[in-house]
């Protein structure tokens, strides 16, 4: 079985970071004009035998630069306004050196409104 899970990506330079089920995929990504937020939605295994791993994901702004290696995940865009967000998707080894660097990232489970922390690394 799987399912589909919401998750709110935060803005700004720091990644979030997400416990995901191996095999997952990034189904859709959007806008929230009453949040004001960027909100990914991830379809996952459900099994309790998959393993979890650590995934990292950025938002950028039109015309603001990511490194070359960073992952095209999708774009969000503000229905009333000229603002667009990009999704981006960490390479292992950029997540590795920030966390060797002491930045701060929030990692998140699903919950019922889409984001739960459980943990400041």
């Amino acid at each position: 079985m799987k399912t589909i899970h919401k998750f709110r990506i935060e803005s700004g330079r720091e990644p979030t970071t997400l416990t995901l089920r191996e095999g997952y995929r990034v189904v859709r990504c959007e806008y929230i004009l009453s949040d004001k937020s960027v909100y990914m939605w991830v379809e996952q295994p459900l099994g309790v035998t998959v393993p979890s791993v650590e995934q990292h994901f950025r938002v950028a702004l039109s015309g603001e630069p990511v490194p070359d290696d960073f992952s095209y995940v999708g774009t969000a865009l503000d229905p009333f306004g000229p603002e667009a967000w990009h999704l981006f998707q960490l390479p292992e080894a950029t997540t590795r050196a920030k966390a060797a660097l002491g930045h701060v990232a929030i990692r998140t489970r699903a919950s019922g409104d889409g984001r739960q922390p459980i943990a400041m690394s």
